[in-house]
This record gives structure tokens, C-alpha cells and sequence, in this order.
């Protein structure tokens, strides 16, 4: 069991039943969920000693959502109690056609009004054999960005590897200051994750010839994007989800990883997505468990695209396997025949 620790937002979900959206709804169903969360979850899922940090209210609603993840098994002894609100984000998942919506609802969050004095990172990371967090925490405001970068500093001072998944929202800040936060942060990061929009969106690293809204991937161009990341930032390992998106309803998933030696690309899974939020995050959980286990580089990319395969199965942020069947799916049986 190695302590992995995740940093960031737990977020209150509020969703209306199946399609629905929200003009329509009478009722919203609540779960929780958030990036690092996710990922905290999918660790612990596969036998780690998984620690999620972030600041939530002392009342119920922050020990709803504090509970989430004890349910799962992610260790929260961490998590600084504090502040009047938890975030919100409401989802109207979308069909066919029609692309699913999110509406935050997470100014003056707990978190958001976190100082640096709330997180004694010798403390915490004492121990860890790993740090992961996201573009979406130091876009939550300067003081948080501020939180992150000394918590990455410390992870190098005490050779603890960082991963960071870009994780760029537009709603949250804008390109120009992405790109000056995270290039600081970037100089910590040891494994960085992308998706096909985020490398142009924080670096202004595009991938030739490809159209993401086409559904058009073109590997040599996700190739030069991998080198140009680690060439100007000196990331040991580059890893890249490519998402073709046929519908709402219906992608096609795939992923590469660059150690700088060699590109491995995953094989390809043709999703029907039951819900598809939080499936980068599971990728991130997969590439994780699968580095910290030695994995070469081609199992690891395999595991880690098996298991974001998977989550888009789940309902809910929080990606809900184990190794067994993630190794089973990554070993070629997709069948979904039931197991007896």
C-alpha cells in the first residue's frame, strides 16, 4: 500500500434525473465529486493508502461531502474544516447531439478562502510516495494557486513525484493567466496529463491536422505535442487522452504516453457512455496506480485507458472498479458478458 496524496476542490453535484435538463427538472439527485477527489477515490479503489487535502465547512453538508469519500476508503484526516460553503456545480448530461452542460456555483467555496497557514505540508506529504493535483485548483483564485505551488515545492525538496492534469476551464480563468500560473507550476511537475484541448489552451501547443469536434486524431501531431511540452518544461513523462467524439452519447477513447524514448499509444474503446464527467480524472487514477506499480510504459498507458474506459460506465464523478477488472479490460476481454 504506498500514500498517495491529491489536493483540491470536493464539489457538491446536483443533476436532474437521467436527461433531463434543467428547465425541466423538479428534483436534482446529489452526489459529490471533483477532479483530485476523483482521482483519491480511484486510488483508494485499488488498494492504496489514497489522502485527499482540501478545506470544507464543518457543518453537515461538508460532512456529506466529507463522507463520500470515507465511504470509498480515501483517508480525509487532512482535509482542514473551515469556511461557510461547499462548491456546487449542477449537470445536465447531455444525448445524441445535444452536449452535456455544467454551471458552477463555487464562488467564496471553503476551499477558495483557504490561506496557506491551513496546510502544514511537511506534515502531510511525510511519508507520500506521491502528489497529484489539477489546473482547476490554482485557477480557484491566487491564494489557492499560491497553496499549490508550495505544496509542489515541497514535494521536490523531498523527491516526491507530482503529476498534474491541465485540466483547463475556460469558466475559471482565462488563457493568458493559465498560461503564467501553470508555467510556474510547471517546473515541479514530474508527470503532466493533457487532453486534445489543453496543451493549445494553457502552452499554446497545438497538435497538427487534427479537429477535436470533427473527431480527427492524428498521432504525429499528439507525438510533437508530448516533445514540445517536455522539451520546454522537462516533464519526465507526457500523457495525452484523445477523446473522439462521434455524440454526447457515443466517443471513442484513447490515450498515449511519451517517457522520452518511445510513444506508446493504447488500443482504441468504442464508449456508450452512461456518464462521462470524471473520466479524465479515472485516467489520471489508472496512470498513477500504474507507474507507482512499476508498470512499463505500454501496460501503463493500458491500464490507465482501461480504466477511464470503465468509469464512463459509472454513474457519478467517482470511478468505481478494481484492478481485477480494469487488468481484465486491458487484457482484451470488453465483451460485458456477465460474470458468474
Amino acid at each position: 500500500m504506498k500514500k498517495v496524496i491529491t489536493f483540491g476542490e470536493l464539489m457538491l453535484r446536483l443533476a436532474p434525473a437521467g436527461y433531463t435538463r434543467f428547465v425541466q427538472a423538479d428534483s436534482f439527485g446529489a452526489t459529490y465529486g471533483g477532479g483530485e477527489a476523483n482521482v483519491a477515490v480511484s486510488l483508494a479503489n485499488y488498494g492504496h493508502d489514497a489522502h485527499f487535502v482540501s478545506k470544507l465547512p464543518a457543518h453537515e453538508i461538508g460532512q456529506a461531502a466529507l463522507n463520500s469519500l470515507r465511504k470509498y476508503g480515501v483517508n480525509t484526516s487532512d482535509i482542514v474544516r473551515g469556511g461557510e460553503r461547499v462548491g456546487i456545480y449542477y449537470l445536465e448530461k447531455g444525448a445524441s447531439q445535444r452536449p452535456s452542460k455544467v454551471i458552477y456555483d463555487r464562488k467564496d467555496s471553503a476551499i477558495a478562502k483557504a490561506n496557506p497557514e491551513d496546510f502544514d505540508w511537511d506534515q502531510i506529504l511525510d511519508g507520500a510516495e506521491w502528489f497529484h493535483t489539477t489546473g482547476i485548483t490554482p485557477a480557484l483564485n491566487d491564494e489557492v494557486a499560491a497553496i499549490t505551488l508550495e505544496a509542489m515545492k515541497k514535494c521536490h525538496e523531498k523527491g516526491i513525484p507530482v503529476s498534474c492534469d491541465l485540466n483547463y476551464r475556460n469558466k475559471l480563468w482565462s488563457k493568458e493567466k493559465a498560461n503564467k500560473v501553470m508555467s510556474e507550476l510547471a517546473k515541479y511537475i514530474d508527470v503532466c496529463i493533457a487532453n486534445e484541448e489543453d496543451a493549445k489552451d494553457v502552452f499554446g501547443i497545438e497538435a497538427a491536422n487534427t479537429d477535436i469536434h470533427g473527431g480527427q486524431i492524428n498521432h504525429e501531431g499528439y507525438k510533437d505535442v508530448a516533445k514540445q511540452l517536455m522539451d520546454t518544461f522537462g516533464f519526465q513523462k507526457v500523457a495525452i487522452t484523445l477523446r473522439e467524439s462521434i455524440s454526447a452519447n457515443r466517443n471513442l477513447w484513447s490515450a498515449m504516453l511519451y517517457d522520452g524514448n518511445e510513444y506508446c499509444f493504447s488500443k482504441k474503446y468504442d464508449l456508450n457512455i452512461v456518464d462521462r464527467v470524471g473520466g479524465g480524472d479515472s485516467f489520471g487514477g489508472g496512470l498513477i496506480h500504474a507507474l507507482m506499480e512499476g508498470k512499463n510504459s505500454q501496460d501503463a498507458i493500458e491500464f490507465a485507458v482501461a480504466a477511464s474506459a470503465l468509469k464512463h460506465s459509472v454513474e457519478g464523478d467517482y470511478n468505481l472498479v478494481s484492478v481485477d477488472e480494469v487488468e481484465k479490460l486491458a487484457q482484451g476481454d470488453g465483451s460485458g458478458r456477465v460474470q458468474r
